[in-house]
C-alpha cells in the first residue's frame, strides 16, 4: 500500500542528521516519481514546526554577527562557502516544509516542491564536499536563520509563502565572479549549476504565487507589493540579474514594479 506524502516529508523534514537527511530526501524524490506516496485524503492539520531537523552545529546566531572575513584569505573563501551551504541547507527544509505544510492542492504543486528539496539536497552536497577540500566542514563558521524565520512568517498562507520566500538569482553572478578572481574554479563551477536550478525553483514559485492571486482574485503585482511591506520582507537590492528573471517567470511589469520598489525603500 502507498505510503502517505505528508508524512514522508514530516520525517525528511525533522531529521536532524545531515548524511541521513540527504538520503531521505533523494528516497522521498524517487518514491514520489514512481508513484509510491499518495497525498489525497489528508485531512490532518499539519504541526507548526518550530524549528526543523537540523545538527547542533553551526551555532545560530543574528546575521549581523556572522563572522566576515576576507575572501582573499582561505579562510574567507571557505567562511563564504559554507554561508552558501547553510542557505541550501535551509532551502532542502523550506521545500519540505511547503510539501508538508500545504495542503489539498494539485500534483504538480507537489511535484515542483519535491524536485526543489531533492535539487537543493544536490545543492548543499556539492558545496560541502568542496568546503572539506579546503579543509573545512559545515559547522565550522557560524550562521543566521533568516530563511527559516520567513518560513514561520508565513507558514499561514502558501501565497505569501511563495510571494516572500527570498531566492538568490540577483546575488549569484557576483559571488562567483568574486570566488573565481580568488583561483576557486571549482566553487564558481557549483555556483553556476546553482543558479542555472535556482531560476527553475523562481519559475515553480512565480506559478504557484500567480495560481493562488488567481484562485483568490486578486492581481498579482499590487498583492506582492503590499506584502512586502506588511511582512518587512528583506529587500530587493539592485543590480538584478534580469535576464535570469524573465528565465524564471518575471513578467516586464513585474521587473518594472522591483526597480521602483528597490529604489523607493
Amino acid at each position: 500500500m502507498p505510503e502517505n506524502l505528508f508524512r514522508r516529508a514530516l520525517t525528511c523534514l525533522l531529521t536532524g542528521d545531515v548524511d541521513a537527511k540527504l538520503v531521505l530526501v533523494a528516497a522521498l524524490e524517487a518514491d514520489w516519481r514512481q508513484g509510491r506516496l499518495v497525498f489525497e485524503g489528508s485531512h490532518a492539520l499539519p504541526e507548526l514546526i518550530n524549528e526543523p531537523g537540523r545538527p547542533d552545529k553551526p551555532l545560530l546566531v543574528s546575521a549581523r554577527a556572522v563572522e566576515q572575513r576576507k575572501v582573499s584569505t582561505p579562510e574567507g573563501r571557505a567562511a563564504l562557502i559554507h554561508s552558501l551551504a547553510h542557505i541550501e541547507f535551509n532551502a532542502i527544509n523550506l521545500a519540505l516544509d511547503a510539501v508538508y505544510r500545504f495542503r489539498d492542492l494539485p500534483k504538480d504543486y507537489y511535484d515542483g516542491w519535491i524536485q526543489v528539496a531533492a535539487e537543493e539536497a544536490c545543492h548543499f552536497a556539492l558545496l560541502r564536499d568542496h568546503l572539506r577540500t579546503l579543509g573545512f566542514d559545515y559547522g565550522d563558521f557560524t550562521a543566521h536563520n533568516g530563511l527559516w524565520d520567513m518560513a514561520m512568517k508565513t507558514a499561514h498562507d502558501p501565497l505569501v509563502r511563495m510571494a516572500l520566500v527570498p531566492r538568490g538569482l540577483d546575488v549569484t553572478p557576483a559571488i562567483m565572479h568574486k570566488l573565481a578572481s580568488c583561483g576557486d574554479k571549482r566553487a564558481a563551477e557549483i555556483l553556476e549549476i546553482i543558479l542555472r536550478d535556482e531560476i527553475g525553483h523562481v519559475r515553480i514559485g512565480n506559478r504557484w504565487y500567480a495560481w493562488f492571486c488567481a484562485r483568490r482574485g486578486v492581481e498579482p503585482i499590487a498583492t506582492f507589493r503590499q506584502l512586502l511591506r506588511e511582512y518587512n520582507a528583506p529587500q530587493f537590492r539592485p543590480p538584478f540579474h534580469r535576464n535570469a528573471r524573465l528565465a524564471a517567470g518575471f513578467s516586464e511589469a513585474e521587473m518594472v514594479m522591483l526597480e521602483d520598489f528597490s529604489a523607493r525603500e
